[in-house]
């Protein structure tokens, strides 16, 4: 399986939207400040996730997610 994610940020003020095949260790290294991109906020919460039989289908629906239409999407249902 492959999952799409949604995390947020202790504060609630940042998002990041990634994709991965183990979410809990992609859970760790997001809160452990293993990625480049959340690493300056820690005590990452997962707000969601979508899981795919395919890594290409899930790939496409995190760069919709990461789309301007695809975040306005996550506001107004997530």
């Amino acid at each position: 399986m492959h999952f799409v994610y949604i995390l947020e940020s202790e504060d609630a003020e940042h998002w990041y939207v990634g994709v991965t095949s183990d979410l809990n260790r992609r859970m760790l290294e997001h809160n452990r400040g293993h990625s480049t991109h959340t690493s300056k906020y820690t005590n990452w919460k997962l707000k969601n996730y979508f899981a795919f039989v395919e890594r290409r289908k899930a790939e496409e629906f995190e760069k919709y997610l990461k789309s301007h239409s695809g975040r306005a999407f996550s506001k107004k249902h997530f």
